[in-house]
């Protein structure tokens, strides 16, 4: 019996990292601190922690401009 060539394309294959999607529901569920154990150790057990580490950074820029807007908004209308 011999290997299929998918099989053999599979071997070779470097282990995708996490999509886009599932850091940005990560780092928000632990931003908020409903991160289930099992997610969390989803997370960081086989992946590199940068796409984490980005999109946190990303997250807490965001968060802090919007916090300045409707500061600013507010503060605006008086």
């Amino acid at each position: 019996m011999t290997d299929s060539p998918n099989t053999e394309n599979n071997k070779n294959k470097k282990p995708q990292g996490p999509g886009v999607l599932k850091v940005m529901q990560s780092v928000a569920a632990g931003a908020l601190g409903v991160q289930s154990s099992k997610r969390r150790e989803e997370d960081f057990g086989s992946h590199s922690p940068w796409p984490y580490i980005i999109g946190g950074l990303l997250f807490t820029g965001l968060f802090i401009g919007t916090l300045v807007v409707v500061v600013n908004v507010v503060l605006s209308g008086q």
